[in-house]
Protein backbone atom coordinates (compact mmCIF):
# COMPACT_ATOMS: atom_id res chain seq x y z
CA UNK A 1 0.00 0.00 0.00
CA UNK A 2 1.64 3.17 -1.02
CA UNK A 3 1.61 6.25 1.42
CA UNK A 4 1.46 9.70 0.77
CA UNK A 5 4.92 12.18 1.00
CA UNK A 6 3.43 13.92 3.85
CA UNK A 7 3.49 10.69 6.00
CA UNK A 8 6.84 9.55 4.33
CA UNK A 9 7.96 12.93 5.96
CA UNK A 10 6.71 12.77 9.05
CA UNK A 11 8.02 9.01 9.64
CA UNK A 12 11.55 11.02 8.80
CA UNK A 13 10.68 13.35 11.11
CA UNK A 14 9.36 11.20 14.01
CA UNK A 15 12.87 9.16 13.90
CA UNK A 16 15.04 11.80 14.22
CA UNK A 17 13.19 13.21 17.19
CA UNK A 18 14.65 11.44 19.90
CA UNK A 19 18.57 11.87 19.26
CA UNK A 20 17.86 15.41 18.31
CA UNK A 21 16.05 16.06 21.88
CA UNK A 22 18.78 13.84 23.72
CA UNK A 23 21.01 16.49 21.92
CA UNK A 24 19.11 19.68 23.11
CA UNK A 25 18.78 18.50 26.48
CA UNK A 26 22.60 18.50 27.11
CA UNK A 27 23.26 22.11 25.85
CA UNK A 28 23.56 24.52 28.94
CA UNK A 29 22.95 27.49 29.28
CA UNK A 30 26.25 28.74 30.27
CA UNK A 31 28.09 27.47 26.89
CA UNK A 32 25.27 29.63 25.00
CA UNK A 33 28.01 31.73 23.57
CA UNK A 34 30.86 28.88 22.85
CA UNK A 35 32.16 29.55 19.30
CA UNK A 36 34.91 27.10 18.26
CA UNK A 37 36.12 29.27 15.63
CA UNK A 38 35.94 33.27 14.88
CA UNK A 39 33.28 32.54 11.89
CA UNK A 40 31.41 29.74 12.94
CA UNK A 41 27.46 30.42 15.12
CA UNK A 42 27.58 30.33 18.61
CA UNK A 43 26.30 26.79 20.21
CA UNK A 44 23.44 28.63 21.70
CA UNK A 45 22.15 29.33 18.19
CA UNK A 46 22.99 27.00 16.37
CA UNK A 47 20.89 24.80 19.29
CA UNK A 48 18.23 26.94 18.68
CA UNK A 49 18.59 26.73 14.89
CA UNK A 50 18.40 22.38 15.25
CA UNK A 51 15.01 23.18 17.78
CA UNK A 52 13.35 25.43 15.21
CA UNK A 53 13.81 24.13 12.14
CA UNK A 54 10.80 21.51 12.47
CA UNK A 55 8.74 25.24 12.88
CA UNK A 56 10.21 26.23 9.02
CA UNK A 57 8.48 22.78 7.52
CA UNK A 58 4.99 24.23 9.43
CA UNK A 59 5.62 27.58 7.55
CA UNK A 60 6.28 25.99 4.04
CA UNK A 61 3.23 23.72 4.28
CA UNK A 62 1.09 26.59 5.04
CA UNK A 63 3.02 30.10 3.99
CA UNK A 64 4.31 28.90 1.39
CA UNK A 65 7.46 30.75 1.61
CA UNK A 66 9.97 32.02 4.56
CA UNK A 67 11.48 35.16 4.82
CA UNK A 68 15.09 35.39 6.66
CA UNK A 69 13.89 39.60 7.81
CA UNK A 70 10.69 38.56 9.26
CA UNK A 71 11.16 35.03 10.54
CA UNK A 72 10.53 35.10 14.16
CA UNK A 73 13.28 33.52 16.45
CA UNK A 74 12.31 32.31 19.95
CA UNK A 75 14.61 33.86 22.70
CA UNK A 76 15.40 30.92 25.06
CA UNK A 77 16.88 31.88 28.00
CA UNK A 78 17.71 28.26 29.15
CA UNK A 79 17.80 24.96 28.13
CA UNK A 80 14.42 24.12 29.40
CA UNK A 81 13.08 27.16 27.40
CA UNK A 82 15.14 25.57 24.63
CA UNK A 83 14.05 21.73 24.71
CA UNK A 84 10.16 23.42 25.70
CA UNK A 85 10.30 25.43 22.31
CA UNK A 86 11.79 22.12 19.92
CA UNK A 87 8.46 20.28 21.05
CA UNK A 88 5.95 22.90 20.40
CA UNK A 89 7.87 23.16 17.01
CA UNK A 90 7.35 19.27 16.87
CA UNK A 91 4.05 19.16 17.67
CA UNK A 92 3.38 21.62 15.04
CA UNK A 93 5.29 20.04 12.21
CA UNK A 94 4.00 16.81 13.58
CA UNK A 95 0.09 18.06 12.59
CA UNK A 96 0.75 19.96 9.69
CA UNK A 97 2.29 17.02 7.96
CA UNK A 98 -0.58 14.55 9.59
CA UNK A 99 -2.99 16.97 7.47
CA UNK A 100 -1.25 18.04 4.53
CA UNK A 101 -2.25 15.97 1.21
CA UNK A 102 0.14 15.44 -2.08
CA UNK A 103 -1.71 17.89 -3.43
CA UNK A 104 -0.54 20.56 -0.39
CA UNK A 105 2.97 19.60 -1.05
CA UNK A 106 2.85 20.40 -4.86
CA UNK A 107 2.80 24.19 -4.19
CA UNK A 108 5.59 26.53 -4.91
CA UNK A 109 7.94 27.28 -1.32
CA UNK A 110 10.20 30.16 -1.80
CA UNK A 111 12.82 31.52 0.96
CA UNK A 112 13.10 35.16 0.94
CA UNK A 113 15.72 37.56 2.49
CA UNK A 114 14.40 41.11 3.17
CA UNK A 115 11.59 40.09 0.34
CA UNK A 116 14.46 39.24 -2.44
CA UNK A 117 13.65 35.86 -3.68
CA UNK A 118 16.58 33.44 -2.61
CA UNK A 119 14.94 30.64 -4.40
CA UNK A 120 11.67 28.45 -5.14
CA UNK A 121 10.84 24.88 -4.93
CA UNK A 122 8.17 22.64 -4.76
CA UNK A 123 7.31 22.24 -1.08
CA UNK A 124 7.53 18.39 -1.61
CA UNK A 125 11.33 18.71 -2.73
CA UNK A 126 12.21 21.96 -0.42
CA UNK A 127 10.72 19.62 2.97
CA UNK A 128 13.11 16.96 2.19
CA UNK A 129 16.07 19.26 1.55
CA UNK A 130 15.22 20.98 4.86
CA UNK A 131 15.33 17.38 6.92
CA UNK A 132 18.81 16.68 5.54
CA UNK A 133 19.61 20.36 6.50
CA UNK A 134 18.16 19.69 10.08
CA UNK A 135 20.13 16.34 10.64
CA UNK A 136 22.91 18.81 9.33
CA UNK A 137 23.29 21.20 11.91
CA UNK A 138 22.20 18.63 14.58
CA UNK A 139 25.75 17.03 13.26
CA UNK A 140 27.57 20.62 13.83
CA UNK A 141 25.91 20.57 17.35
CA UNK A 142 27.36 17.07 18.50
CA UNK A 143 30.91 18.25 17.25
CA UNK A 144 30.61 21.46 19.46
CA UNK A 145 29.62 19.05 22.44
CA UNK A 146 32.77 17.12 22.33
CA UNK A 147 34.58 20.08 22.24
CA UNK A 148 33.36 20.77 25.33
CA UNK A 149 32.85 17.45 26.77
CA UNK A 150 29.38 17.13 26.73
CA UNK A 151 28.61 13.19 26.27
CA UNK A 152 27.52 12.71 22.75
CA UNK A 153 24.21 10.54 22.62
CA UNK A 154 23.47 7.39 20.23
CA UNK A 155 22.06 8.80 17.07
CA UNK A 156 22.65 6.17 14.16
CA UNK A 157 24.73 3.87 16.26
CA UNK A 158 26.69 3.94 19.40
CA UNK A 159 29.25 7.01 20.19
CA UNK A 160 31.82 6.79 22.41
CA UNK A 161 29.93 8.08 25.20
CA UNK A 162 27.15 5.45 25.61
CA UNK A 163 27.71 3.38 27.91
CA UNK A 164 24.40 1.78 27.83
CA UNK A 165 24.93 0.93 23.97
CA UNK A 166 26.48 -2.75 23.18
CA UNK A 167 28.49 -3.83 20.30
CA UNK A 168 28.20 -7.42 19.87
CA UNK A 169 31.15 -9.37 19.06
CA UNK A 170 32.06 -10.13 15.75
Amino acid sequence: MATSKAADFLQELNREYSATKACLERIPETLFEYKPHPKSMNMGYLALLVAEIPLWIVHMVTDGEIDFATFKHASPKNNEELVEHFEENMTAARKVLENATDEDLQGDFTLKANGQVLYSSKKITDIGVTLNHWVHHRGQLTVYMRLNDIPVPSIYGPSADDKNFLIPNK
